[in-house]
């Protein structure tokens, strides 16, 4: 499921910059908020999207 239309390596970038952002060890994992907040997105369309 695509949720920003990017390839998964952009999206694993996204992923790391979120977690140096957030100073998060690699087995944290980012919450939706976290990447709604770094991405732009509205909370409650993503979560929609993902049902």
């Amino acid at each position: 499921m695509q949720i920003t239309g990017k390839s998964e390596r952009y999206s694993r970038e996204i992923l790391r910059k979120i977690k140096d952002l957030h100073k998060k060890q690699k087995h944290q994992l980012v919450s939706l908020q976290e990447f709604c907040d770094f991405i732009g997105l509205n909370t409650d369309e993503v979560e929609q999207k993902l049902k």
